[in-house]
């Protein structure tokens, strides 16, 4: 193949080990180097599979420092395939910085097509999805505001990603902001077998979750401004 690619973007399962495609499976085992969030959760996967290839780090942490590195051996000629704990890399994951320089280089990328939590959150949501808006997770502390007010005044079905930490926060701030009544939907272990999604309203949702110990990323669905 003329200009093949050399940086392979891989989705990989957001819960259940079976939801990946042979073409991914294929492309990791004949990767020269993969680079991985964990090494420890990918190892399982890799495992799972019989995919022997070297695997390195590569996560938010030493991204920059390791930047460099990764593309000189892509313009070696080596294939190297990009994954992260779960989902599309790229997604609210790492993975930019190093796509964007490998383009700047004139390297060749491939992304395949997988899994990703944001869209069966959405499907299941039962709200508009013909346009929509995602903006992964909010800012912690700067601009976490005025985002939240962006949101709430949003003609459009708006996604975001929450950890179970500030899950409560989130709505409550949410709550504050927006209509009393805004209809929600809010999804998480998708895949695995524990997955559920919550409906209803935005008080509603908090008085399904307050008091209780929660585990697992939450997708939250917020239905368009009325």
């Amino acid at each position: 193949m003329k200009n093949k690619p050399l940086l392979f973007i891989v989705p990989t399962p957001i819960g259940n080990l079976e939801d990946i495609t042979i073409r991914a499976i294929e492309t990791l085992k004949e990767s020269d180097l993969i680079l991985a969030e964990d090494t420890r959760h990918a190892k399982k996967l890799l495992s799972h599979y019989k995919i022997s290839s070297k695997l390195n780090s590569y996560h938010l942490g030493n991204e920059h420092k390791k930047l460099e590195d990764y593309i000189k051996i892509l313009q070696e000629g080596k294939i190297i395939s990009l994954i992260t704990d779960a989902g599309t890399p790229c997604i609210s994951d790492p993975g930019f910085l190093l796509t964007r320089e490998a383009i700047n280089k004139g390297i060749n990328i491939s992304c395949l097509p997988g899994p990703t939590a944001l869209i069966p959150a959405l499907v299941m949501s039962g709200l508009p999805s013909e346009s929509f808006i995602f903006e992964g997770f909010l800012p912690r502390k700067k601009g976490r505001k005025s985002k939240i007010k962006e949101i709430a005044s949003n003609s459009k079905t708006t996604i975001i990603y929450e950890s179970p930490f500030r899950i409560l926060k989130t709505l409550n701030e949410l709550f504050e902001h927006t209509e009393k009544e805004r209809f929600v939907t809010i999804s998480r272990e998708i895949s695995k077998i524990y997955e559920e999604t919550f409906r209803g309203t935005l008080q509603d949702a908090i008085n399904e979750y307050s008091g209780k110990k929660l585990k697992g990323e939450f997708v939250i669905c917020i239905d368009r401004t009325k």
